[in-house]
């Protein structure tokens, strides 16, 4: 008998709940609004902190945003929320 797929459990359980693939999967959910506002859903912690640039680990990937006057908001252990000028975001 073959093990089914953790992806197919994965958006098996998405659409069951009708959730976004990407939340269930841990994935991180970003949203930029304008060039103000960065908040991230499912980060795994700040590894560098500035006001010109502050680093996310995203897991898989390293999200940099930079930009100007940057502030961490806020911050729990699933989302943050990032203000300043933001002049662009790098993802390693």
């Amino acid at each position: 008998m073959e093990k089914p797929k953790k992806d197919g459990i994965l958006e098996r359980t998405a659409e069951l709940f009708d959730l976004p693939g990407d939340i269930v999967a841990g994935m991180p959910r970003v949203v930029l609004t304008g060039n103000r506002e960065f908040r991230m859903e499912n980060h795994k912690g700040i590894l560098a902190y500035g006001s010109e640039e502050i680093h996310i680990n995203g897991g898989k990937m390293i999200w940099k945003v930079q930009g100007t006057d940057l502030e961490l908001k806020a911050m729990n252990a699933n989302e943050l929320f990032i203000m300043g000028r933001i002049l662009g975001i790098q993802i390693e």
